[in-house]
């Protein structure tokens, strides 16, 4: 049976990538909700509508487990799932603080989120709950999506983006920074760049790390299959953006709001 993964927007395609990379024969159904992106600035209870619309329609599909690859969905709305749906649900926030606990060797943690992740505090309350010593600073970056969305990662304006927010987290002295949207990771060159000292964890990889460890990888021939929102027209471009490589699959426009 399929593993289902939804994000926001096309963000999620790095954690879709590493899980076809840790589960090669395993069908992956991919949804990015392309058309209504970004869920950072939504409130939680049009978080909450879209998240359950996402893993309906993945359902729909035969899926046997979800993978939450948005960190706004997994702070606002990730319990709500795991007890409506009959599938394993897995989201970012655990397995990627439990990595910043364990690379972290001063005891200094940042997070970069949307502002409806950091506003929730679920990545400081994680780690908390992991090791109460430990530092976190947590910053809200509402441009880095659209930067990332927009084709703008290699930009000079994705760098000074990217470093108006690092600056912060700098100051405060962390060592290991949680990159709390899937779309962050896109922009890690700029960040390394910006902050060289910096460990930068990719939550989604993280999360397909976790649902990969739980899983046997399937008997069939690792097809993907991906679905939007929005216009597939511009998928192929942007999606070169976050695989890195050229996948062999085709994408599917679905009325989400069916669902």
């Amino acid at each position: 049976m399929p593993v289902g993964v939804f994000d926001s927007g096309l963000g999620g395609l790095c954690a879709l990538k590493e899980l076809h990379k840790l589960l090669p024969d395993t069908e992956l159904v991919y949804f990015g909700d392309t058309g209504r992106t970004p869920y950072g600035t939504r409130s939680p209870q049009t978080i909450m509508k879209y998240a359950s619309q996402d893993a309906a329609f993945l359902m729909s599909r035969g899926v046997s487990a979800i993978l939450v690859a948005c960190g706004t969905v997994s702070t606002v709305a990730l319990n709500a799932l795991k007890i409506s749906l009959p599938v394993p649900v897995y989201g970012v926030v655990s397995a990627a603080s439990r990595e910043a606990a364990c690379f972290t060797k001063n005891g200094k943690i940042g997070v970069m989120g949307t502002g409806a992740t950091i506003g929730s505090g679920v990545f400081e309350h994680e780690l908390k709950l992991i090791n109460g010593e430990l530092e976190v600073t947590s910053v809200a970056c509402p441009l880095l999506v659209p930067v990332v969305e927009y084709g703008f990662a290699e930009d000079e304006i994705a760098y000074l983006s990217v470093k108006k927010y690092l600056d912060p987290i700098i100051d405060a002295g962390a060592d290991t920074v949680i990159l709390g949207c899937t779309h962050f990771p896109i922009l890690k060159n700029m960040m390394i760049k910006a902050a060289p000292h910096i460990t930068f964890i990719d939550s989604g990889a993280a999360a397909a790390r976790e649902i990969a460890s739980a899983f046997s990888d399937g008997e069939g021939n690792g097809a993907i299959h991906c679905y939007v929102s929005d216009t597939p027209a511009n998928f192929n471009k942007t999606a070169k953006v976050f695989l890195g490589e050229d996948f062999d699959f085709d994408v599917e426009r679905v009325d989400i709001e069916k669902y």
